[in-house]
């Protein structure tokens, strides 16, 4: 009896052995780590996106501010306000941001001379008095 249980314990020392060989290379890494320091270096890694993420949307956010206050919203009248010149040498140009803000730059183009006239937007209106080719920029660029 004494040598059946001692062979018994010979096969299963032995099978123990490989089981141990098997749970040794499954728990190895691909560079020879330990499945334990893998895991650790992936956890690693996630935390460092999940921090570089962080600062995507908060530079995110610094932008979608900026970008609210630039100008998104662009119109252009092109005329002659006078039949001496030739071609459509005058304009209109609105530039506003996305709250309807900012302004209208008018030519105005003669024989004499040209002149430009600076108008402030708020809200896709003024207080000074427009042109119907301001007014028609204007338009252009809320629409």
């Amino acid at each position: 009896m004494v040598l059946i249980l001692f062979v018994v314990v010979i096969v299963l020392v032995r099978r123990t052995g490989r089981l141990d060989a098997r749970l040794a290379s499954l728990t190895r890494g691909s560079d020879g780590r330990s499945l334990e320091a893998a895991l650790d270096a992936s956890l690693d890694k996630v935390d460092a996106v999940a921090r570089e993420l962080d600062e995507v949307v908060a530079r995110q956010a610094v932008l979608e501010a900026t970008q609210r206050r630039s100008f998104q919203r662009v119109g252009l009248v092109r005329y002659n306000p006078f039949e001496e010149t030739g071609g459509n040498q005058s304009f209109a140009l609105a530039l506003l941001d996305a709250s309807g803000d900012g302004w209208v730059l008018s030519s105005l183009h003669a024989r004499s001379g040209t002149r430009v006239y600076a108008k402030a937007i708020r809200g896709g209106r003024t207080d000074a008095g427009l042109s119907a080719e301001e007014t028609a920029a204007i338009g252009q660029a809320m629409a």
